[in-house]
């Protein structure tokens, strides 16, 4: 090995020291993908019975259950966090894996309630949605009778503060993010046997639900919420009763945060961020940063509470692969694109045609294979440098194969690149700016991909039409001093 090589895997050595050192400051004490984590902190439950409650609810059976489990746990450990005076219940169906449901315990320090699934009788609609199948078991919020007050939550809140005051509400309260109908994702409820068992009676009956989920079911239930005084907390600490409406601090959407890029919420405090806009764009998934800003406050609650071991692996051995391309597409480069351009006397058109086509997918699947393959909650500064290294290792293999300059390949990896500086850019006054800066951005860059997309096919086409000079394959080459006029 030369002294360059030597210099390149040097190089590479000291990056993937970098490396490990980012992943040694986000990493914390966490289970594994679904395994146990041996010699945790147990955290102890607390000693005195709690009167309020914390609830959210955990099902099994769609491609996202450890995605949110990993959210839940999140949230429950935030709210310990915030020293919340209230119990932290996880509503669990029978399936959930029991390895979670330890680590929630023992580890989190929740109180986690196993039941059986609710039947959902409005699957067979035509507008229903298959991710809200088992949504209902949030009804059973209503059989925490054990407690005077529960805050029913979903896995994408995000608090700012705590909210105990909310524990003064009455018998059902909740925010309206939409003008006439409130969001299920935050909710007060006083448990209530005769409730549940009137909701579960309503299931069976069918009664009407414009979505087929907790949302239209619940807010069937509650019709005139609309109609009742706004929510605000007695000074003296006693629980009201009757039903209320929350102001819209304690629910606020994330989408009205992007329009200004601050919130300006004059009604309540500013406690509590919901997400309920794309289900690929929740704030846990590492690319939603920074294309949603408030997807590192997010991460950064993660950093604080649950940390990022159980991904840390995962990340170290898809970065000692992509080493490992780079270094051996290099090293093997002449024999590599013998492989790819050995010579042919049938069919020629269609080999050309055949290997350009190989060649730009082959440049495709370098930019979209590393994107799948990155653990999903990942912090995203790890996800995108490991996205961008991934990206630019599979990359190689295509420009040492087919002999193309290396630029023009890297152009859209320069441009993803731009694009996420100036997604983050800190100093936009409003989000209208910041959308317009990215569509410019987009429209100034447009060319140079153009370009380099051309560039790429013409360098193909030289290389292919130079392709007689390679010897097949098991071909011994012609003898030093050999001329075909003798």
């Amino acid at each position: 090995m030369g002294w360059k090589e030597q210099r390149k895997t040097s190089g590479f050595s000291r990056f993937l020291y970098l490396l490990i050192i980012l992943a040694a400051a986000y990493g914390t004490t966490s289970a594994a993908y679904g395994g146990e984590t041996k010699g945790a902190v147990v955290v102890s439950q607390p000693a005195a019975a709690q009167r309020n409650a914390y609830a959210t609810m955990m099902y099994m059976g769609t491609p996202r259950d450890y995605e949110f489990y990993v959210a839940i746990r999140v949230m429950v450990k935030s709210l310990a966090r915030l020293r919340v005076d209230a119990d932290r219940v996880v509503i669990a169906s029978m399936d959930v894996p029991l390895r979670w449901v330890q680590a929630l315990e023992q580890e989190d320090g929740a109180k986690v309630v196993r039941v059986e699934n609710l039947d959902n009788p409005y699957k067979d609609q035509s507008n229903f949605d298959r991710r809200f199948k088992l949504t209902l078991n949030k009804l059973y919020a209503w059989r925490l009778v054990e407690y005077d007050r529960v805050i029913m939550l979903d896995a994408d809140n995000l608090f700012l503060q705590k909210t105990d005051e909310l524990f003064q509400c009455g018998q059902f309260c909740a925010v309206f993010i939409n003008p006439c109908i409130f969001h299920t994702g935050l909710f007060v409820l006083q448990p209530s046997m005769e409730v549940f068992k009137d909701m579960v009676h309503d299931l069976e009956i069918g009664r009407e639900n414009p979505d087929g989920a907790d949302q239209g079911f619940i807010c069937g239930y509650f019709p005139n919420l609309l109609d009742r005084p706004l929510f605000h907390p007695p000074p003296n600490g006693t629980k009201l009763d009757g039903t209320f409406r929350l102001p819209l601090g304690y629910q606020m959407d994330a989408t009205y945060y992007y329009l200004r890029l601050r919130w300006s919420v004059p009604c309540g405090p500013n406690s509590v961020i919901t997400f309920p806009g794309a289900p690929w764009l929740k704030p846990w998934y590492w690319w939603s940063w920074p294309v949603l800003p408030l997807g590192i406050s997010w991460h950064e609650q993660r950093r604080q509470t649950l940390g990022y071991a159980a991904e840390i692996p995962a990340i170290l051995i898809q970065f000692a692969i992509y080493v490992g391309i780079i270094t051996m597409t290099r090293l093997a480069r002449p024999s590599f694109s013998k492989i790819c351009y050995r010579r042919s006397e049938k069919n020629i058109s269609f080999i050309q045609t055949g290997l350009k086509v190989i060649a730009v997918w082959s440049i495709l699947a370098s930019y979209v294979v590393p994107f799948f393959i990155i653990p999903h909650t990942v912090h995203p500064l790890i996800g995108w440098t490991i996205y961008l290294f991934g990206s630019f290792g599979l990359c190689s293999i295509a420009i040492n194969a087919f002999l193309l300059p290396m630029l023009p390949v890297l152009v859209l990896w320069l441009g993803i690149f731009g694009s996420l500086l100036v997604m983050a850019f800190p100093w936009y006054s409003d989000g209208v700016v910041r959308a317009l800066a990215v569509f410019g951005y987009a429209f100034c860059a447009a060319p140079f991909a153009w370009v380099a997309m051309v560039k790429i096919m013409a360098c193909l086409q030289v290389s292919l039409e130079r392709e007689a000079f390679f010897p097949k394959l098991g071909e011994s080459s012609p003898p030093p001093g050999f001329n075909k006029l003798y």
